[in-house]
């Protein structure tokens, strides 16, 4: 069965970084576009980044863009998102997931980690 697993959350001081990464099973990983997606304290789901299959394209909300950098190594089938210049609106449980309609709709998600930025 289909297995998405986050680890690399924590507490982080504001403008430093975190890497999260995301090891997928059960299925093939090298076919699949993969997002981030994250939930913040008391509110909904917020798209964070998607890459194509072959980690040849990216794409970032605006609320991460030049902060946020998603990979991923079909080899060891895990997907990352590099997190720099963290800021307190970055606090969220962050999920990968597989999407089904890019940013609006998702097959399967990880149990999610979560990345809390305060002093």
């Amino acid at each position: 069965q289909v297995q998405l697993v986050e680890s690399g959350g924590g507490l982080v001081q504001p403008g430093g970084s975190l890497r999260l990464s995301c090891a997928a099973s059960g299925f093939t990983f090298s076919s699949y576009a993969m997002s981030w997606v994250r939930q913040a304290p008391g509110k909904g789901l917020e798209w964070v980044s998607d890459i194509n299959s072959g980690g040849g394209s990216t794409y970032y909300a605006d609320s991460v863009k030049g902060r946020f950098t998603i990979s991923r190594d079909n080899a060891k089938n895990t997907v990352y998102l590099q997190m720099n210049s963290l800021k307190p609106e970055d606090t969220a449980v962050y999920y990968c997931a597989i999407p089904k309609i890019p940013r609006v709709e998702y097959d399967y998600w990880g149990q999610g980690t979560q990345v809390t930025v305060s002093s």
